[in-house]
């Protein structure tokens, strides 16, 4: 697994269909659920007519980690969900998720960084169980 400043990243030759449901798999198996799903790639060509490679957008979100950070500082919500991209790059398909730490990042709130870590390990847990389940 790899990491820029945002993200937690993992490459695979895997379909981009077999890696979102691997990965779907893996964030249920922690506890989150998908809210969202954005089909950027059917998006683009119905409102601008490009063709793009396959890219969806997973809003996954676990319900405790979600309803603890809240009533810590609501506001947060605007950070919520933990956004899981799939899409291709060249040959590769890519699983990228969300640094969750980056929301506690915009705060001085201690007590919302300990929810942030927790969502980051829980976050890296199901990136290890994709990369397993791909064969990566």
């Amino acid at each position: 697994m790899d990491s820029n400043q945002y993200g937690m990243i993992i490459q695979t030759e895997a379909t981009p269909a077999d890696a979102e449901a691997a990965v779907r798999a893996a964030l249920a198996d922690q506890g989150f659920g998908v809210l969202t799903e954005i089909d950027v790639a059917a998006t683009m060509k119905a409102k601008l007519d490009v063709d793009r490679s396959p890219y969806k957008i997973l809003g996954a979100c676990n319900p405790t980690l979600a309803n603890r950070a809240l009533d810590i500082e609501e506001s947060i919500g605007l950070l919520l969900p933990c956004n899981v991209a799939v899409y291709t790059s060249g040959e590769s398909t890519v699983v990228a998720a969300m640094e969750p730490e980056l929301m506690s990042s915009v705060t001085d709130n201690d007590a919302l960084a300990v929810v942030a870590a927790e969502a980051k390990q829980r976050i890296e847990a199901a990136l290890i169980e994709t990369e397993k389940a791909l064969g990566v």
